[in-house]
């Protein structure tokens, strides 16, 4: 019997874990499955007795026994910063997460929807839908963006689901010789052209709901921090500009 090179760097790595490791992943693994979340990876967090749990919904931290789950958010009472002019307790989940959101935005730099400032000063990522108001709201005010040097890129995020109807119009934006135009009619109400490919909105949306988008249009700022909600440009370049 012969083993491939894979299989004997992945027995020799597992023999060369504690046993008691093995058995909390195990643990975190089966209580997490009943939620119904998948688990990608567990490792050691900043609090003893606790693994961060990173699943296909974002991160998770669970006592290494598999029984209490913290679900919200972790805040660092010894560690503070400055947020909006506030003075506030490092969040532990949304620290860990940044770097996670913005390797995962960067993968999908070609599957955006660009509309590019000309004195490019910052990049935001924005979830979108074209139903949603405050999402026509921000698109109508692109110039403002664009002008204060704010490049948009957009990523579907369809709130009623890949296979509602504004689900389906958004593969058809994706799929269109012209996307940008395409994303112009869409936010005011004008007839989309029918149009399939192989298209991102399904995986747009699952790093949405990844990500712990809820609605939209929901900004993704360079650093990963994420802003629910519509903010003008003149907010946004203050917000960017402060971080």
């Amino acid at each position: 019997m012969t083993f491939g090179i894979k299989t004997l760097a992945a027995l020799f790595i597992a023999s060369s874990l504690p046993l008691t490791a093995l058995a909390n992943e195990a643990k975190i693994t089966e209580s997490l499955a009943q939620v119904g979340l998948t688990v990608q990876q567990v490792s050691p967090s900043p609090m003893t007795g606790v693994s961060q749990v990173l699943t296909d919904r974002g991160l998770f931290f669970m006592s290494d026994d598999g029984r209490f789950l913290v679900a919200g958010n972790v805040l660092d009472m010894q560690n503070w910063q400055q947020v909006r002019g506030q003075k506030v307790p490092t969040n532990l989940k949304e620290q860990l997460m940044a770097p996670i959101i913005v390797k995962k935005l960067a993968e999908q730099k070609d599957n955006v929807i660009e509309y590019k400032a000309p004195k490019e000063k910052y990049v935001v990522h924005v979830f979108t839908d074209p139903s949603c108001g405050y999402c026509r709201k921000l698109h109508s005010e692109m110039k403002e963006y664009l002008k204060a040097g704010i490049t948009v890129r957009y990523l579907a995020y369809p709130r009623a689901g890949v296979a509602s109807e504004v689900g389906l119009q958004m593969q058809h934006i994706w799929c269109a010789k012209d996307q940008r135009g395409a994303m112009d009619n869409a936010k005011v109400d004008k007839t989309v052209a029918k149009a399939m490919c192989q298209n991102p909105v399904a995986t747009h949306y699952e790093l949405g709901q990844f990500i712990g988008v809820t609605g939209t249009p929901a900004v993704i700022l360079p650093d990963g921090q994420l802003i629910p909600g519509y903010m003008p440009a003149e907010a946004m370049i203050k917000e960017l500009s402060a971080g």
